[in-house]
């Protein structure tokens, strides 16, 4: 970074003193105003600080808004223009008659005609789009997972038969909704959406060896969609050193991913590629990715093609087949700084060599079912 740069990235944040004048000065960066020096510091402060950026984008798409309803008001304003040159009661009377007069006026004031089927058809396009665009925004869908009717496996039935304690009788009762986690540390601490376990009483994890474990909320951003959790359950055994890593870069489009994920008992696999680097409206916190989803998958890994974790499942586009939603890793790392340190044992840190790189994507996957868990949350 030049020092000219440095010396425009220090003003800019000199001028920044509140939400005003960081609007302001967003506002002459989308119009064009500023200098090439102030314009690149303003990008290098959207790459260092994802709030900024936020407003960036919500400031653009407020922008766009106003041009849509400025060019909309300008159409209207030509047709009613155009309709008064119109003298619609002397061509009622030509028209009315005679046939052989349509053909004359036709020719007449056929460009009067054209112009007014021109605007109109703009018109009618532009309604279409502006409410096809809101209903868009609507139809962005989180993927947790409704399991009240769904029934205990006969292993779990049959532990319960053969216990008294009232901590064993607690999770037969059928969970209320499901989702998805995976470990982020050996002794017990999993990532998964804050959607998914929203409003919940009491969380139980399960391997994918049927194994129930009891597990506490220590951590919860609603903003970006994360929730950290933490094994509590005494017969829990601490895993073995986690086969994957956390991966801090961008990739870039096209870049084979895949995801696992419990969308029913057992885990499914789900795999495709990065369909663009921002999320649902421009979303610069998260991945589109187009691998198909249903209710259950949220939380599920979403890992690149090397066993990287690079973000986590949240959402769908409803109309789009194949329209994945992913948070970056970035946030999860996030998270996981504001839990103490030393309640995390071994330290978190992002991948500089991943130990499932060089394997094909069998041997990953059975390197990494066992610390991806189904989460069911009662309330």
């Amino acid at each position: 970074m030049s020092a000219e740069i440095k010396k425009v990235i220090f003003s800019i944040l000199d001028k920044m003193k509140n939400d005003i004048e960081l609007d302001v000065i967003i506002d002459d960066y989308l119009q064009g105003r500023l200098s090439a020096a102030e314009a690149e510091a303003l990008e290098q402060l959207r790459i260092n600080d994802p709030l900024i950026d936020h407003k960036v984008v919500t400031q653009k798409a407020f922008l766009d808004s106003l041009k849509q309803y400025g060019d909309r008001l300008s159409l209207q304003q030509q047709m009613e223009r155009a309709h008064l040159q119109l003298d619609v009661a002397s061509l009622s009377e030509q028209l009315k008659p005679r046939t052989s007069y349509v053909v004359k006026l036709w020719r007449k004031n056929k460009s009067a005609f054209a112009v007014a089927a021109a605007f109109l058809l703009l018109t009618l396009s532009s309604i279409y789009s502006i409410q096809h665009s809101t209903f868009q925004n609507g139809t962005y869908e989180v993927m947790r997972r409704e399991i009240t009717n769904i029934k205990n496996n006969q292993n779990k039935l049959v532990r319960t038969i053969n216990s008294n304690s009232k901590e064993e009788l607690g999770p037969i009762k059928n969970a209320k909704f499901g989702g998805t986690g995976f470990a982020l540390t050996a002794n017990g601490y999993l990532c998964t959406n804050f959607h998914v376990i929203r409003d919940a009483d009491s969380v139980y994890v399960q391997n994918n060896k049927g194994e129930s474990f009891q597990a506490k909320v220590v951590y919860r951003d609603q903003q970006y969609d994360i929730a950290i959790l933490k094994i509590t359950d005494e017969a829990f055994t601490p895993l073995a050193n986690l086969p994957y890593k956390l991966k801090d870069n961008n990739l870039g489009m096209g870049e084979n991913v895949y995801t696992l994920g419990y969308p029913k008992d057992d885990a499914v696999l789900g795999e495709g590629y990065i369909s663009s680097k921002t999320g649902h409206a421009g979303d610069t916190t998260q991945y589109q990715v187009s691998i198909p989803i249903n209710p259950g998958n949220s939380g599920g890994p979403l890992l690149d093609n090397y066993g990287n974790i690079i973000g986590v499942i949240t959402a769908k586009e409803n109309q789009v087949d194949g329209a994945t939603f992913a948070i970056k890793s970035r946030y999860i790392m996030d998270a996981l700084n504001a839990i103490p340190q030393d309640s995390l044992g071994k330290k978190v840190v992002f991948a500089k060599k991943n130990p499932l790189q060089g394997l094909n994507r069998t041997k990953q996957i059975d390197k990494i079912e066992n610390y991806v868990y189904m989460i069911k949350v009662y309330n």
